[in-house]
Parts: C-alpha cells; structure tokens; sequence
C-alpha cells in the first residue's frame, strides 16, 4: 500500500473506554507513525512481509523438497513439522481474527478511527489481533529450530525481524505481535506433541542423548 508521505501526522488516542493496553498499544503507534514512510521502515516493511503465508510455505516446501532430494532425513522431518506448525498457526490465527474486531495502526493514523471488540468483520482493516504474519514466522522458526538447533539463534532472529517489522509499517499493534508469537509458539508445541520429536544435533541424535554421552567420557588420566 503505497500512502502520500506529508510528513509527522498528529494521530489520535485510542476511545476513552480503551484498555490501559490498547492505550499503551496507541502510544507506540504515535510514536512510529512520523517513520512509517522513511527508507529504513520501508527496507524493514519488505523483510517484514517475508512472513506472510506465501512465502513461509514456501520456505518450509523448499526444505522439504530438499530433504526429499538428498535423502536427508532430518531435513525432511524438519520441512515436515514446518509446514504443519505454519498450517495450524494460521487456522487458529484466522479462528481468533474472525471473532475479534480490531482497526490496524494505519487506519488510526490515517482516518482517526480505533476500535477493539468482538465481532465477525473480515476485512482486511478491520481484523488486526492477532498478528498472522508474526505466528507464521514463529511457529516456522521453532519447527525448524527443533530440528536444527545449532540454526536456532539466526532461526529466532529472523521470526524477530519479521515479527517487529510489524509495528512501524503500522500494520500491527505491540499487543498483536504479542499475541501472534503466542499463537505461533502453541502451534508449534502441538506438533511436536503429536510427533513427540526432541531436538536434535547435527547427527540426527536428541540433543539430550548427545549431552549424556558426552558426560559420559571419562577425563584423561582417570
């Protein structure tokens, strides 16, 4: 969405009958709301959009089709539980959008309008709780890190970027991303109890066996 840049907007607080939350979720809009057409948030709004469903997907085919190509046991397992934390992460993000109605930061900033109650509108202004592209990113980031948890830190970092990347493109409140990170962490969780898969080393090993064994090694001279 491409919007005029006529430099610091005043933008409205939220109605009077607002949560301290929503209001503290206002405030941070006012406060990046001057930046919102600046180049850093616009390179940032591009990584951002990395965490939309199209994208995630196709991350998470592209390490599945991989391990499917080399033989890769665990790089298929891991494109596996990719795939299905992001699928669950966006049913129950849709689940809570359809049932809560909440304006975007961008519609605050531009009409003056807020708003925050339940309700069924599905447009696209008015379901901003929780953050989709925040759950995705999370629920893809964890499933791979379960996997490849040596990759854990860049994994995390990236679902971050993406994840923060939300609040000054004014797409999403603080209290969304909180929200979507939530939505994508429990999304997560539920496949690893289906699969009951550990986190494993760069062999393939849980993570727990590893260090066992390492303990195990008797120290020189002993």
């Amino acid at each position: 969405m491409t919007r005029k840049n006529d430099g610091p907007r005043k933008v409205p607080a939220a109605a009077k009958n607002a949560t301290a939350l929503e209001q503290a979720d206002t405030r941070v809009t006012k406060a990046v709301a001057p930046y919102q057409e600046s180049w850093p948030v616009r390179a940032l709004s591009a990584v951002g959009e990395l965490g939309d469903q199209p994208p995630m997907l196709a991350i998470s085919s592209a390490v599945l089709g991989a391990g499917l190509v080399r033989g890769d046991r665990r790089m298929l397992r891991a494109g596996a539980r990719m795939i299905a934390a992001h699928v669950i992460a966006t049913a129950t993000k849709n689940f809570i959008k359809h049932r809560v109605d909440r304006t975007r930061p961008h519609v605050l900033v531009e009409e003056g309008r807020y708003k925050m109650e339940p309700g069924r509108n599905q447009a696209k202004e008015e379901t901003s709780f929780p953050s989709g592209h925040t759950a995705g990113a999370v629920a893809v980031a964890r499933a791979f890190a379960r996997d490849y948890p040596e990759h854990r830190r860049a994994a995390y970092a990236a679902a971050g970027v993406i994840a923060l990347a939300q609040i000054p493109r004014c797409a999403h409140y603080p209290s969304d991303v909180a929200a979507g990170t939530a939505v994508g962490l429990a999304a997560e969780g539920l496949v690893q109890l289906a699969t009951g898969q550990a986190e494993t080393g760069q062999n393939g090993h849980g993570a727990d066996h590893e260090r066992t064994a390492a303990q195990a090694v008797p120290e020189p001279g002993l």
